[in-house]
């Protein structure tokens, strides 16, 4: 269990050193300015809102619990944060999918030389289109589910104070999913071959967007997870998940 979170830890920081090569690099600009900008925004959302968001939360509270603000706003502070680069995360990914997937392609051919599968006609690739627009709303309708029980988490109070690890672990999964999809989409595997493979891979997924979790959380360098993550997802994919 350990052993394999370490091991997801270390696909995450491997999308750095992997964007950076010579190849590489120009299939990372267009992911990387989407990024960008759909990110400033989710910040400048979070900071506009989060004092009339909190105002309302201390609101809820009764009289003789008003000693536990001091311990609510870090803990209601990470559950925004968490949130919003989360909520922003998976409509930065739709813009870019499509680049996403070439850079997933050309990372897996620099790591162990071979190409996805080959182009069989027009036929089949309107097959597979419907597959994956099927395989993307299923998987929406998966990450979309348990928002409202998290969301109800992290408004009652004293109940909240397990919303930050709820989100967490949330927030891990649902990133090694979104991007650890791209390569195995290469491959033609979709929403039900993707859940069962990550879920056998549990801990090492955990480890992998746990990691992605924490860049997030980290001024500018969150701007390049997503390139970072598709990166890492791809190794995931050829080291552990293609087996």
């Amino acid at each position: 269990m350990i052993k394999g979170f370490v091991q997801g830890v270390g696909y995450a920081f491997s999308g750095f050193s992997l964007i950076s090569q010579k190849g590489i690099r120009p299939f990372v600009v267009i992911p990387l300015l989407i990024n960008i900008a759909v990110f400033s925004l989710g910040i400048w959302l979070a900071k506009s809102q989060f004092d009339s968001l909190m105002a309302q939360m201390l609101a809820w509270l009764p009289s003789w619990l008003a000693w536990l603000e001091f311990i609510i706003w870090p803990l209601f502070a990470v559950v925004i944060l968490v949130a919003v680069y989360y909520s922003f995360t998976l409509i930065a990914n739709l813009l870019a999918a499509p680049f996403n997937s070439l850079l997933a392609e050309r990372i897996e051919n620099k790591l162990n030389g071979e190409t996805v599968p080959e182009f069989k006609g027009y036929k089949a690739l309107a097959g597979t289109v419907i597959k994956s627009l099927g395989s993307e709303t299923k998987k929406i309708l998966y990450m979309l589910k348990w928002m409202p029980i998290l969301l109800i988490i992290s408004i009652i109070p004293v109940v909240n104070f397990i919303a930050p690890f709820a989100w967490g672990i949330y927030g891990a999964w649902m990133l090694s999913l979104q991007y650890s999809d791209y390569a195995m989409a290469n491959h033609e595997l979709f929403f039900k071959d993707e859940i069962s493979l990550l879920r056998k891979n549990r801990s090492v997924a955990l480890g992998f967007g746990g990691m992605l979790t924490l860049l997030m959380m980290i001024p500018v360098v969150n701007f390049f997870v997503m390139p970072v993550g598709v990166a890492g997802g791809t190794k995931f994919w050829v080291n552990e998940l293609s087996n």
